[in-house]
């Protein structure tokens, strides 16, 4: 069965997607059967991958919303599912502006913390790594996404208020493990947008290091203006630049990931 990851921080702006997309990309570049999971309503793990948010007939909102049996959920999966055109390997489950009301329909739904869980579950049997970019917030999306994933990756963006909110996020994920998923691990906090030059970026990775007392990543995503273009042509930074530093970096992180299973 495959291994899912989350790509959790309800902090907008601190890399999530881009690591979602670039994390996965590789990982399929490694010939891993990869499946890149969006589920933020801003849909721009689709768009980053050349999808138009308008063009799939289906997405993983008609995903949540379907309530049948698990057999027809399977079908339905594999129905919503997009090969990547320029990709081997790598598989979308796409996103749709549809999500952002979803937290509302789902108030009134039995068991609703587990929607994506009974499909992505079964779905991990036919990949090796599932990636998951989920919504900045802390709503019953990413309780979804949590609820769903062996393991969450935190990416900490290296400025003054890198640290801010990860205790209310490292507390939804304490209340996740005692009451909806045991089995949910950490897989690392990633230092983005990391500039060795300056102070503050290796102030930040102290403290980074610090709070989390070994559950970081000794992959850190350098600043690079690739990373920032890439989105703009549908493609990831593999594609766009292969000799980039924020290349580099995340085909650093996928081996990193590999090797520790």
């Amino acid at each position: 069965m495959g291994k899912i990851i989350a790509v959790c921080n309800q902090k907008g702006g601190v890399g999530k997607t881009t690591t979602a997309i670039n994390l996965a990309a590789c990982l399929a570049a490694a010939e891993h059967r990869t499946l890149l999971v969006d589920i933020d309503p801003q849909c721009n793990a689709t768009t980053g991958l050349g999808i138009d948010k308008n063009e799939p007939d289906y997405s993983v909102y008609d995903l949540i919303a379907w309530s049948d049996s698990d057999e027809d959920e399977e079908k339905n999966l594999a129905e919503i599912v997009l090969h990547s055109p320029k990709i081997d390997f790598l598989d979308i489950l796409p996103s749709s502006p549809d999500l952002a009301g979803a937290q509302i329909e789902l108030v009134n739904v039995i068991a609703r913390e587990k929607r994506l869980s009974r499909t992505l579950r079964p779905a991990a049997e036919h990949y090796n790594y599932v990636i998951v970019d989920s919504p900045p917030a802390l709503g019953v999306l990413t309780v979804n996404v949590l609820t769903a994933a062996d393991s969450v990756l935190i990416p900490i963006q290296c400025e003054y208020y890198a640290l801010e909110g990860l205790a209310e996020l490292l507390s939804t994920i304490r209340l996740v493990q005692k009451t909806l998923n045991p089995s949910l691990a950490i897989e690392g906090a990633l230092l983005t947008m990391y500039d060795g030059r300056l102070n503050l970026s290796r102030q930040v990775a102290e403290d980074v290091r610090s709070y989390f007392s070994g559950r970081i990543f000794e992959t850190a995503i350098p600043r690079n203006v690739k990373l920032s273009e890439a989105p703009s042509y549908g493609i990831p930074i593999i594609l766009y630049d292969i000799m980039s530093s924020g290349a580099e970096g995340y085909l650093k992180l996928a081996k990193e990931i590999m090797d520790n299973g």
